[in-house]
């Protein structure tokens, strides 16, 4: 029986999405790897002869994926920053807006940096490496920082909009404030190894959210949580609205 001619118009759009989609899944592969030498060896630590050897590739084959050792390095640096917005960001804003929000962000911040005790969080191992080292690798990193840093000033202005927070409040210095706490989580619990460090940063989120508090309903709030209850007394709804002045007492 007669063998049909290939139709190579047909074909070729498909080997052509085959090898493409091959192509992607092996840089998935090198990018998971790096991401995982990076945080044990920082992203100084990369270069494509050790992500060779790791992944069992050639040299040849890691670097026509990336083309440079820098490509590779900010390539990592973009995956770290994907897979922290799915982790952190994208699940807490869908918290409401205001304190809510912002709560979520922090908790799943620290929840974040705890899982990575053990690796290294690359944004503060990064700005180590590249805090006095200009270039493109430190403009990513830079600019993905800054990224994080926006969101969490967004919910802070959000939770000032809704009254949570003091209209006088100053979103940088809170923003400051918290990043701090982080930052003395991960040297506290990665390098000290002292117990209870996330719990202390938690404790220090509320004592910050308590010196930035709006007045109105933060404070009712708490007054009614702290006012003891007394079944013998009469709600303020139900007690006499006459009260006899000072000299009908007399």
């Amino acid at each position: 029986m007669p063998v049909a001619p290939e139709n190579t118009a047909v074909d070729a759009p498909r080997h052509g999405a085959r090898a493409l989609l091959k192509g992607q899944q092996t840089r998935a592969v090198i990018l998971d790897a790096a991401l995982g030498l990076a945080s044990h060896m920082g992203i100084e630590g990369l270069s494509i002869g050790a992500l060779a050897e790791v992944t069992q590739m050639s040299k040849s084959g890691v670097f026509a994926h990336f083309g440079s050792r820098e490509e590779l390095q900010i390539s990592v640096i973009r995956e770290y920053h994907a897979r922290f917005e799915e982790e952190v960001f994208f699940p807490a804003i869908r918290e409401p807006r205001g304190l809510p929000r912002l709560r979520a962000l922090f908790e799943r911040w620290i929840r974040r940096v705890s899982v990575e005790l053990d690796s290294g969080c690359i944004y503060i191992s990064g700005a180590v490496e590249f805090d006095d080292r200009p270039g493109p690798v430190r403009d990513a990193l830079v600019a993905m920082v800054r990224a994080w840093h926006a969101a969490l000033e967004r919910a802070i202005r959000m939770a000032m909009a809704e009254g949570q927070l003091r209209a006088d409040t100053e979103p940088m210095q809170m923003l400051f404030e918290l990043h701090g706490l982080i930052l003395a989580l991960h040297h506290d619990a990665r390098f000290l190894r002292t117990p209870g460090a996330p719990d202390r940063a938690r404790a220090g989120f509320e004592r910050v959210l308590a010196n930035y508090a709006g007045s109105a309903p933060a404070a009712a709030g708490a007054a009614s949580r702290r006012r003891p209850t007394n079944p013998t007394t009469a709600p303020p709804a139900t007690r006499p609205t006459t009260q006899p002045t000072r000299r009908q007492r007399r």
